[in-house]
């Protein structure tokens, strides 16, 4: 789950980064779990959502994900009686010989109740191994948190009152799509005047929701995505919460239920909420159950959040359609990177405007291309991603260099 997160970090002692690989002995019989305690210790003190162990000649790279981007932070010498990565493995309960095969598990350990998973896969230098920290309990999040545009915000929590239809999250990988949907639901189940049936189905399960029934997938039992939704409509929900949809069966699936008085959130890969309902028709899934079970769509970007050390440029010379920016600088407290945390921007678009609905239910041989949809939304009132992220760079949250490598050639005019 991505993280949207402005949390302090404490700067470390060396500039390289928050884990000093040079400050452990190769030599020494202790050396693995010294290096796999402190690997984790420190990740978690950074605000890392990713630790990176790439195996090379030259030793193991490392590099933490720090607000969307990796930074790298050395190199790991390989033990000369034990390994790291071995160790892990040990800690996740893998099979410490079966090097040649991918594996994935949750580490057996507790560092401020970071929920912890790993996986391997095999490269011609070793174990490629990639360590996934899943939020802290004490910032689970509601709406108010996650930093939504007030109308967005507004017109979501609305949304969530209502007692069916499907409510899509979309963006790419690492956008926050997990974390809104979270959200949304501790929204939904505080908000309530009466308790609600809320289940999930997730791929894996990566924080406990107090008042929902969680349930994640198991492929060599039949637990695939689409059985899992057929066979929760079984259950008497009120509300369904789908980690992903990845395939047609699951769209249709997942629309069918929320046609039949089921409130569905659920996650979708796409660039915006127009691209999001191109890609559905073009799935295959029926335009009458994306016009008549989709409510809305969230899409959203995480951008880094400028540190106190940002310095104010000439918004003429960035290229982009604003009235001040900022640039970054860099200082310790941001480990030189010039950001700490991250800010959302959002746009959603609902279909009870005519307009859209006629572009997404045009005939099979008219099919409106994903600018069209946009252009409808819009015309209904729709604030789109561009100007959303074009309002972080004027407040000087974020950077136009930070937009441009969000959105790329979308941000200019």
């Amino acid at each position: 789950m991505a993280q949207i997160t402005n949390r302090e970090r404490s700067p470390g002692s060396s500039e390289r980064g928050p884990f000093d690989p040079a400050r452990f002995d190769p030599r020494s019989p202790e050396y693995a779990v010294q290096v796999a305690n402190h690997l984790l210790r420190a990740a978690v003190a950074a605000g890392a959502s990713d630790v990176h162990l790439q195996p090379t000649p030259a030793g193991i790279e490392v590099a933490y994900r720090i607000d969307g981007v990796l930074q790298p932070t050395g190199i790991l010498a390989s033990g000369e009686g034990t390994d790291p990565i071995a160790r892990l493995k040990v800690m996740a309960g893998l099979l410490t010989y079966a090097s040649g095969r991918p594996q994935e598990g949750r580490l057996q350990t507790a560092v401020e109740n970071v929920e912890m998973r790993i996986s391997t896969f095999p490269t011609i230098h070793g174990e490629r191994t990639v360590i996934r920290l899943f939020g802290r309990e004490a910032e689970l999040r509601r709406l108010d948190d996650l930093g939504l545009s007030r109308p967005v915000r507004e017109t979501l929590a609305e949304l969530l009152l209502e007692q069916d239809g499907a409510i899509l999250v979309t963006g790419p990988a690492g956008s926050g799509k997990t974390t809104t949907l979270y959200a949304a639901a501790r929204e939904l189940i505080g908000a309530s005047s009466h308790r609600r049936a809320v289940l999930s189905i997730e791929d894996p399960v990566e924080t406990v929701l107090s008042g929902a029934s969680q349930s994640q997938l198991d492929p060599s039992t039949g637990m695939t995505l689409a059985a899992a939704v057929r066979s929760m409509l079984r259950q008497d929900p009120e509300v369904l919460l789908i980690g992903e949809i990845r395939d047609p069966e699951t769209a249709e699936a997942a629309l069918q239920a929320s046609l039949t008085g089921h409130l569905v959130l659920t996650s979708f890969h796409a660039g915006d909420a127009a691209m999001a309902l191109r890609r559905l028709v073009e799935m295959g899934v029926a335009t009458y159950l994306i016009r008549s079970g989709v409510r809305a769509v969230l899409s959203q970007r995480l951008l880094r959040r400028l540190c106190d050390c940002r310095r104010s440029v000439d918004p003429a010379v960035t290229g982009l359609a604003v009235s001040a920016a900022w640039e970054a600088v860099g200082c310790q407290r941001c480990f030189q990177t010039g950001y700490r945390g991250r800010v959302l921007a959002s746009e959603l678009l609902r279909l009870d405007s005519g307009a859209v609905a006629e572009a997404v239910a045009a005939p099979i041989d008219q099919h409106r291309s994903a600018d069209e949809i946009r252009t409808a939304a819009v015309g209904a009132g729709m604030q789109d991603l561009r100007h959303g992220v074009l309002a972080r760079v004027a407040a000087g949250e974020t950077s136009p260099a930070e937009a441009l490598r969000v959105l790329g050639s979308r941000i200019s005019p």
